[in-house]
């Protein structure tokens, strides 16, 4: 019986590796029209060097998602993580996304980053200063529909297929500190919780734990709820970060994803103090986000190129700047960090 158990799972960790591998080579395919939009539109030639950046990449996300695949098979998150969209949504779709990559190009031309429509005008005035522009140059920023229809197959494409892989990181170190617990009479927060791509992992990493979703777009708020439907433990509240509108000591564990490089380094603290403030004692804060100046001196390249390729004001204060020394000055404990790819997830204990 032993030996078929072993067979079993060796035959899915091949199965979930292939796919995965699948999944990036069809997102990079995707891509690579990309550098030509951007070329003839935007005159901006982003093909410098590329292929040979490419090249030492290629190694790292296979490395990611041979990790991913072991932290499925030692039971941190199920298979399930890995269950494809309909093939024909998706084909669907991509037509949309090379009509905003124009879009884009086009605004990334003419050097506009606050460009909403007239009936955006109200909905700017309740928002923070740092959140009213375009990030990515993309169409409405985060706050249109359109813009949450197309993000996650546009970060998919950004990133060769493997940012889901990356997100998952924080997974194992929340389980390893929560003692693998399956969630029951745990309550998470949240923050930035966006279309819900990372609220989805931790639903099934995380069965019976309750988790609150917190974001300034209703846009996105609306197609996560859509999308998680049949997730009845998550509930959504629109506001911001960095003041949130809970009791001291409410949660288990906050979270984040791919948020803190969009920030300002005053909003960035703000958000650490506040949730540390929500958090119960020996609770736990994860974050998951680009990686910083020298974390992997390999891609040092990228850190300094983003931030010029996309409009990301940000950037290159957060890259500067580690997130461990802002846990550390802040009083939490037990930090911890993991790499993968062009990601690290970085926890620390109340």
């Amino acid at each position: 019986m032993t030996k078929e158990n072993n067979l079993i799972d060796q035959i899915k960790k091949n199965a979930a590796l292939g796919y995965s591998l699948i999944r990036t080579l069809n997102f990079s395919l995707q891509a690579k029209t990309l550098p030509l939009i951007s070329k003839y539109v935007a005159q901006t030639d982003e093909t410098e060097n590329l292929k040979e950046h490419l090249k030492s990449a290629r190694p790292k996300i296979e490395k990611l998602l041979n990790n991913d695949v072991e932290n499925m098979q030692l039971g941190f998150y199920p298979y399930s993580v890995l269950k494809p969209e309909n093939i024909l949504t998706h084909a669907a779709r991509i037509p949309f996304v090379y009509i905003d990559a124009v879009q884009s190009a086009l605004r990334k031309k003419n050097k506009q980053s606050k460009v909403f429509g007239r009936d955006k005008s109200d909905l700017l005035l309740k928002l923070p200063e740092y959140y009213r522009r375009n990030f990515h140059f993309q169409t409405e920023g985060y706050l249109g529909e359109t813009s949450a229809a197309l993000y996650e197959h546009q970060v998919e494409m950004l990133f060769s297929g493997s940012s889901n892989a990356m997100r998952r990181l924080i997974i194992p170190l929340f389980k390893k500190q929560f003692k693998s617990s399956n969630g029951e009479g745990l309550h998470f927060l949240e923050i930035g919780s966006g279309t819900g791509i990372l609220t989805r992992f931790m639903s099934l990493a995380f069965p019976e734990a309750k988790i609150t979703c917190v974001d300034l777009s209703s846009a996105y708020l609306k197609q996560a709820s859509q999308k998680l439907k049949n997730f009845d433990q998550i509930n959504y509240i629109q506001g911001p970060g960095e003041n949130l509108n809970f009791k001291n000591e409410t949660f288990d564990g906050v979270y984040s994803c791919f948020l803190f490089h969009e920030l300002p380094r005053k909003i960035r603290s703000e958000m650490i103090t506040e949730s540390k403030r929500v958090l119960k004692k020996s609770g736990l804060l994860g974050l998951v986000d680009s990686l910083q100046l020298n974390d992997d001196p390999e891609f040092n390249w990228a850190l300094e190129k983003f931030p010029i390729d996309f409009h990301e004001p940000f950037f290159k204060d957060y890259v500067n700047n580690p997130l461990e020394l802002e846990f550390k000055t802040q009083g939490f404990k037990k930090i911890q960090t993991d790499i993968g790819f062009l990601s690290k997830a970085i926890i620390g204990v109340k």
